[in-house]
């Protein structure tokens, strides 16, 4: 069987640090991938997931749509839009390059699967500097993002509560229940005619958890909290329907229950 061929964007960073002890001090820098979790869920499963770590991305996202059409799905997670919209081309040299914004808008809109996943520069993000309100790539979601710092911190940790229609949505299809403790997610606006198929519970606000919804011919998915560690506690991540979870939402984004 052909395998779904997904793209994951994002989930990297590098972390530098200054240690001192006493009189001396000394610098360290440190490379995290985010998205091992989810590596680990697609192995020996019908999707073939390319990761495109953050750093990478400036440079080697398509900027063609040639370059995206051999892709079914796209997963932008913890990736701001300067990283697309500032390429060393545009950065360095002031050469004008095709917006991929724009690019992923419209594969989006001739069939392909688009979701954006929660993160400090995931939406509009921490202090508002993931800035994907107001671009193509938002015009594509089925949410809309704040603008301004759009966190929700919840460091006692929530569960998810299902909207009655998830129990018959493919995405849910063999998870067990309840899910399990999140700690945050990113605030975001539901747009006319999406379908919200997960909140977190009314003590946290009910805020937007998942939420689905179609652009042109194409579908796509707003999953406001993480996918990666940082705020996904041990209890998520080894949960034996995370892979389930992800399967079945790249399969729906795909168009594979159809």
């Amino acid at each position: 069987m052909t395998k779904t061929k997904v793209l994951l964007v994002g989930e990297s960073w590098a972390t530098s640090a200054t240690h001192y002890k006493g009189f001396d001090q000394f610098g360290s820098v440190t490379f995290h991938l985010g998205a091992e979790p989810l590596v680990a869920a697609l192995r020996d499963s019908p999707f073939e997931l390319t990761y495109m770590p953050a750093h990478e991305a400036a440079q080697g996202f398509p900027f063609a749509a040639e370059g995206l059409a051999q892709y079914d799905v796209i997963l932008l997670s913890d990736l701001g839009a300067n990283t697309l919209l500032l390429p060393p081309e545009v950065w360095l040299h002031g050469r004008p390059v095709p917006n991929r914004l724009k690019l992923i808008r419209d594969w989006t809109a001739q069939g392909g699967g688009l979701a954006m996943i929660g993160g400090y520069f995931s939406f509009q993000g921490i202090d508002g500097r993931a800035r994907w309100r107001r671009t193509p790539v938002e015009e594509a979601l089925p949410v809309e993002c704040l603008p301004y710092d759009d966190r929700i911190e919840v460091p006692d940790g929530f569960v998810a509560e299902l909207a009655p229609e998830a129990a018959a949505h493919p995405i849910f299809q063999g998870l067990p229940q309840p899910m399990p403790m999140l700690l945050g997610a990113n605030e975001v606006v539901v747009k006319p005619g999406a379908e919200v198929l997960a909140r977190l519970p009314a003590s946290e606000g009910g805020h937007p958890l998942l939420v689905t919804g179609k652009h042109g011919k194409g579908r796509t998915l707003a999953w406001t909290s993480d996918i990666g560690p940082h705020w996904l506690p041990q209890p998520f991540v080894d949960w034996e329907g995370y892979a389930t979870l992800w399967r079945n939402t790249l399969g729906w984004l795909a168009g594979r229950d159809a």
